[in-house]
């Protein structure tokens, strides 16, 4: 699971930085691979989004325990 798990997030990664891009430069790197290929991959980073989005407590250390990482008072 660990590797689907890593797999999934670096498919979320790169659709982030690809809508970044998109917002920024309107530059859709994705849709260099051609469009089948293009149309896989959006496929593939939304099907990712998901899988994160379900298995995302059983996977995150913080959000499993339940504790947050508190922001200590500057002095």
């Amino acid at each position: 699971m660990k590797a689907l798990h890593m797999i999934a997030w670096i498919l979320v990664i790169i659709g982030g930085l690809n809508w970044l891009l998109i917002g920024l430069f309107n530059l859709n790197v994705v849709m260099y691979l051609g469009t089948m290929l293009a149309r896989i991959v959006y496929i593939l980073v939304g099907l990712s989004a998901l899988y994160e989005l379900f298995t995302h407590k059983a996977n995150c250390k913080m959000c499993s325990t339940g504790s947050m990482p508190m922001n200590k008072p500057s002095m």
